[in-house]
C-alpha cells in the first residue's frame, strides 16, 4: 500500500490541502495533531521500529504511549498532499513523557510543529472532557482573525456575537468560544493558557493570530472551525452597517431547545 493510501494519512493530507485552499494556512502557518489508536497504527507500521527520538521540551506524561500524526515545523500545508513523508510525522510519546519516538515521517531531518506543547496540553484536557476527542487543529482563518482587531475580546461578548451571525452557530458550538489575548506563540505558556480554556470550550481564539479547535475527527474539527469562521465573515461584512434584523436571545434559546443542545450559561439574557 502506498503511503498516501493509508486512511489516516490520506485524511490528514486532504484536510491540510483543503485548509490551504481556503487561504487559512499561508506559508507555514497552521498545524494539526491527530491521535491515532495503536490498533490502527499497527495495521500499517511497525511501532517497534523507532527511526529517531526527538525531545519534546516539556512533560507529556499523561499521554505516554499515545500515537500522534503531526504536521512538521516550517512545513507548508500546500505540500503535505504531494509529499506527506517530509511534511508529516507519526510519533509516540515515550515512557517517561519527555520525548517523541518517531515511527514514520519527517524525512530530511524535520520535526514536529513548534506548537506541539499547546497541542498536547490541549489533547490532555480534551480527553478528560470527552475520551473521543482525538484532533487538535490550529489555523489562521481570515475573518476570525480580523474580528479580533475590531471586537471586544470578552469571551461572553465574542460568543454572543458569533451565535447571532447564523442560525446554526449555537447548535454547532453551544459551548461557545474562549478568547485569549495576544501571547507569544510556540511557548509552553500559551500552551498552558490554551489548555485551560479548552476545559470550557472546543474552540479557543488566539487574538490577532488565529484559532484552535478540538474534535473527534478531522472532519468534525474542520467543520467546527469552518462554522466559526463563517459567522465571523458575516460579522465582518455587516459590523459597519445599521442592524435592521438580528437573531434574538429568545430565538437562540428556541434553537437550543429544538436541537437538544446545552449551551454555555451566562451568554444569553
Amino acid at each position: 500500500m502506498k503511503i498516501n493510501e493509508v486512511p489516516f494519512i490520506k485524511e490528514m493530507c486532504d484536510t491540510a490541502d483543503n485548509m490551504y485552499r481556503l487561504g487559512w494556512d499561508e506559508r507555514n502557518g497552521g498545524n494539526i495533531s491527530y491521535m491515532i489508536p495503536e490498533t490502527e497504527v499497527k495495521k500499517y507500521f511497525n511501532p517497534a521500529k523507532v527511526i529517531r527520538v526527538i525531545p519534546l521540551g516539556f512533560d507529556a506524561k499523561e499521554l505516554v504511549g499515545k500515537y500522534f500524526l503531526v504536521t512538521g515545523t516550517g512545513k507548508y500545508f500546500k505540500n503535505v498532499k504531494a509529499c506527506p513523508e517530509e511534511n508529516l510525522g507519526l510519533m509516540r510519546i515515550s515512557s517517561d513523557g519527555q520525548n517523541a519516538e518517531l515511527i514514520w515521517g519527517y524525512e530530511g531531518g524535520g520535526k514536529f510543529t513548534s506548537e506541539l506543547p499547546a497541542h498536547l496540553m490541549s489533547h490532555t484536557v480534551r480527553l478528560k472532557a470527552d475520551a473521543e476527542n482525538r484532533v487538535i487543529m490550529h489555523t489562521h482563518p481570515t475573518n476570525i482573525l480580523a474580528m479580533t482587531y475590531v471586537h471586544d475580546l470578552d469571551t461572553k461578548e465574542f460568543t454572543h456575537t458569533l451565535w447571532q451571525m447564523s442560525t446554526e452557530c449555537i447548535v454547532v458550538f453551544p459551548d461557545g468560544v474562549e478568547v485569549l489575548p495576544w501571547m507569544l506563540c510556540g511557548t509552553n505558556e500559551i500552551g498552558v493558557a490554551t489548555a485551560e480554556k479548552m476545559k470550557e470550550s472546543r474552540v479557543v481564539v488566539w487574538a490577532l493570530h488565529g484559532i484552535y479547535g478540538a474534535g473527534k475527527t478531522l472532519d468534525e474539527t474542520f467543520g467546527l472551525i469552518e462554522t466559526v469562521e463563517k459567522a465571523a465573515s458575516i460579522y465582518m461584512l455587516t459590523a459597519h452597517l445599521p442592524r435592521k434584523n438580528t437573531i434574538t436571545d429568545d430565538q437562540l434559546k428556541m434553537l437550543a431547545e429544538r436541537f437538544g443542545v446545552s449551551y454555555k450559561e451566562g451568554i444569553l439574557k
